[in-house]
């Protein structure tokens, strides 16, 4: 268009090879745009059939938060949740509750056979049992379990890194776990999406 070569004469600072560059440039995106968007397309869809490119091992952020929140209190500050005998059957239902959805979960996709392996690619969208309430229970089970141990524990410590180990899931796991999904069933994916939310 006009605008685009009017630009280039109200900068004549550009060198030669500078105005070459953004010409060709100009020239490939205004006449192929659909076809290099579409390669490229392709090939992130491609990385993401095989299997989920899970960056981070899903236990390992709740495990590494436990282990130096618990180190912090027993070396630096202690910070007690107080009352803790009475507290520790809270923390014990919370274990029980979260160990009992894993096994829920992981029953359910054994029965629908598909894998548990985060970096396995999956064979059935399920739909059941726990997966009608939340996309993630096993992460949700995890979190129980997390908050559980924290409190026999005796230390708030482990759940400052909350915020943390929501990003790295997110971001690391779960971003990934749904590209995968959404690439392999497509509309069916995204209309469970639609009707169940990521956690509950």
């Amino acid at each position: 268009p006009a605008s685009y070569y009017t630009s280039q004469k109200q900068h004549p600072k550009h060198s030669l090879s500078s105005y070459i560059l953004l010409h060709i440039g100009y020239v490939m995106f205004s006449r192929y745009p659909d076809s290099l968007l579409q390669q490229i397309y392709r090939v992130a869809m491609n990385h993401n059939i095989h299997r989920p490119r899970t960056l981070i091992p899903p236990p390992a952020p709740y495990a590494i938060a436990i282990l130096i929140g618990w180190w912090i209190d027993r070396n630096i500050q202690p910070f007690g949740w107080g009352l803790d005998a009475t507290l520790h059957p809270l923390g014990w239902l919370s274990v029980a509750a979260g160990l009992a959805l894993l096994a829920w979960t992981t029953l359910t996709l054994w029965a629908h056979r598909t894998t548990v392996n985060p970096y396995k690619a999956v064979s059935t969208l399920c739909t059941a049992g726990p997966f009608r309430y939340s996309r993630n229970p096993i992460y949700l089970g995890d979190w129980l379990i997390f908050i559980g141990t924290s409190i026999l524990l005796s230390t708030w410590w482990p759940l400052f890194f909350s915020p943390f180990i929501w990003a790295m899931l997110r971001y690391g796991v779960i971003r990934h776990e749904e590209a995968h999904l959404e690439t392999r069933f497509g509309e069916t994916y995204r209309n469970y999406k639609a009707r169940v939310r990521r956690w509950l």
